[in-house]
């Protein structure tokens, strides 16, 4: 049903949605639509740096048990 929508359909469909919605709430959305996804992009990049900096400093202390033993 999809599959044959062309450069007409989608012009006929964005002109629908500008009379229904305006260009002012259209603007508004993408705007919204744009902030969402720099905030999503932020996120993985803040998460890959913490991913990263937990495994750069993922180096195993030593035991204060371990410690003792040598003293004994």
């Amino acid at each position: 049903m999809l599959n044959n929508i062309g450069l007409p359909g989608l012009l006929l469909i964005a002109v629908v949605v500008l009379v229904l919605f305006g260009r002012g709430k259209i603007s508004s959305l993408m705007g919204e639509v744009g902030k969402g996804i720099t905030a999503f992009k932020k996120g993985v990049k803040d998460g890959t740096q913490e991913i990263e900096d937990a495994s750069a400093t993922d180096v195993t202390p030593e035991t204060p048990a371990a410690n003792d033993k040598d003293k004994v």
